[in-house]
């Protein structure tokens, strides 16, 4: 583990590589999974506010779902996680662009209807947060839909972290991340 400030990184973030490669894998992560995207509760209010915005960019089904069951539900283990249109099935928000997942949050987003970009949870993906109390641990989930992700980064020779760069500084800022740079030099 790395230590930066109050958050522990582990060495698999620095020491592999991804690239999302969405023409390969065409965006499995947000259909697949037991359950919906994990949201922060700070994030259950934005998400509550910006919904009017968002829903213009959303499919029918998933604008059923929210009309159904809101704009986020609680887990199986008791988290905050984005719904899901049937069971174990696409994130609400998805939507469809030439046969590529995309995000109709991150949409609302580009088209400046909003100022949030997407929940914290799936602009890092595939680093997943566990927080503690004191202090963050940042680990890599590794899935078998990401393994083009794999192969495109080694091609590319670019690390999860420096790929996740501009999320990484959303979440903890620049300092950290530029801390967490020399960290990584000086392994």
């Amino acid at each position: 583990m790395i230590e930066v400030g109050s958050v522990l990184v582990h060495e698999d973030v620095v020491k592999n590589n991804f690239v999302c490669n969405l023409n390969k894998c065409k965006g499995a992560c947000c259909l697949e999974g037991d359950s919906g995207a994990p949201l922060n509760a700070d994030e259950l209010d934005i998400l509550k506010e910006i919904y009017p915005k968002v829903k213009p960019y959303m499919n029918a089904k998933g604008i059923a779902t929210i009309e159904r069951v809101g704009t986020h539900v609680t887990d199986f283990e008791g988290d905050y996680t984005t719904p899901c249109v049937d069971v174990n099935k696409e994130c609400a928000y998805v939507i469809f662009e030439n046969g590529i997942t995309k995000c109709a949050i991150e949409k609302a987003y580009e088209n400046g209807d909003i100022t949030w970009k997407k929940p914290i949870s799936c602009h890092l993906y595939p680093i997943r947060i566990t927080k503690y109390p004191e202090f963050d641990v940042l680990n890599y989930d590794r899935w078998s839909i990401c393994s083009p992700a794999c192969t495109f980064g080694d091609e590319l020779q670019v690390r999860v972290h420096e790929f996740l760069k501009n999320p990484l500084i959303r979440k903890y800022g620049e300092e950290w991340y530029e801390e967490l740079e020399d960290a990584v030099a000086n392994l």
